[in-house]
């Protein structure tokens, strides 16, 4: 039986093989193809960890219980160092300050200084904020209006689940266009569609944007741990993840990594235990997620394009 991550590796040969080699934003240059879908079994217990390098679940899975929480500061992720945040703050304030700073200083000030971590450590509107407290306006005449009540789009999603299953509109996103301009990165993992079936729930992912070295592995491991989250919540099994992305691209100089990568087997067959169900999809824990029977090759660093 062909190994759930074998399909990655065969996609992330041909990004690099085949994928269009192009200049992007941040200077780094990409090769790229468009429009790849993936798709992983969730039942009993599976999860799409990537094994053939070690992938921090735990920080993917506070980064997701992060976003649920509507919090768009670097804090409370500094806090539970976890890091994934922190370059796009700090390569902003570098750029308007002209004050060269390490990531370890900079986050010891954010941590330490209400006023410092207010200015510096916000990211604006990106995914929670979206997420769980998307702006509404309500018109008050004279071409004037004022902000209404924010739309949780979380726990929207849960009641439609219970209560609508066959539903064609069980998703939410984060592009909101009024507000991309304020955000430190416009969301990549940006639409979140479910499907009911026999008793299950199946899921779909569409990024826009995929880094395939760094990103993938991350954005797998989350949606998948979301949909169990949701599932769990709405009393059904998990079905399946489907991942899918408009430009799916490999870094140049993520050229050892993806060499690396690609000279090791998938190993082990992980499973993502949840122990305990909450009152509400807002209340888990990191210590109520569990991986067993993880067995990766050894981690592969990398840098961040920002």
């Amino acid at each position: 039986m062909t190994h759930y991550e074998q399909q990655y590796l065969d996609l992330l040969r041909d990004v690099w093989t085949r994928g269009d080699e192009r200049r992007d934003r941040t200077g780094v240059g990409t090769r790229s193809l468009f429009g790849p879908t993936l798709r992983f079994d969730l039942s009993d217990d599976r999860i799409p960890l990537l094994t053939t390098k070690r992938v921090a679940w735990k920080t993917a899975a506070r980064e997701m219980l992060w976003f649920l929480t509507g919090d768009t500061n670097i804090r409370e992720l500094v806090r539970q160092k976890v890091h994934i945040w922190t370059d796009w703050p700090l390569d902003r304030f570098r750029r308007e300050t002209g004050e060269t700073i390490d990531r370890d200083a900079f986050e010891a000030r954010v941590l330490a200084d209400d006023e410092f971590a207010a200015r510096w450590g916000d990211l604006g509107p990106v995914y929670g904020k979206q997420w769980v407290a998307w702006d509404t306006y309500e018109p008050v005449g004279d071409g004037l209006y004022w902000r209404g009540t924010p739309v949780n789009q979380i726990a929207e999603l849960v009641q439609a689940i219970r209560t609508n299953p066959t539903s064609r509109r069980l998703l939410f996103t984060g592009w909101n266009v009024a507000e991309l301009g304020g955000m430190a990165l416009p969301p990549c993992h940006m639409t979140y569609q479910y499907h009911v079936a026999g008793g299950r729930l199946s899921g779909m992912l569409w990024q826009r944007s995929c880094d395939l070295g760094l990103g993938f592995a991350f954005n797998a491991f989350s949606a998948a741990m979301l949909l169990r989250m949701l599932a769990l919540q709405c009393d059904l099994e998990p079905g399946e993840l489907v991942w899918s992305a408009g430009d799916a691209h490999v870094y140049l100089n993520h050229a050892h990594l993806v060499e690396a990568t690609l000279t090791r087997e998938p190993r082990s067959d992980p499973r993502l235990r949840i122990k305990r169900r909450p009152a509400s999809i807002f209340d888990y824990a990191i210590e109520d997620f569990e991986v067993e029977g993880y067995d990766p090759h050894p981690h592969i660093a990398a840098p961040v394009a920002v």
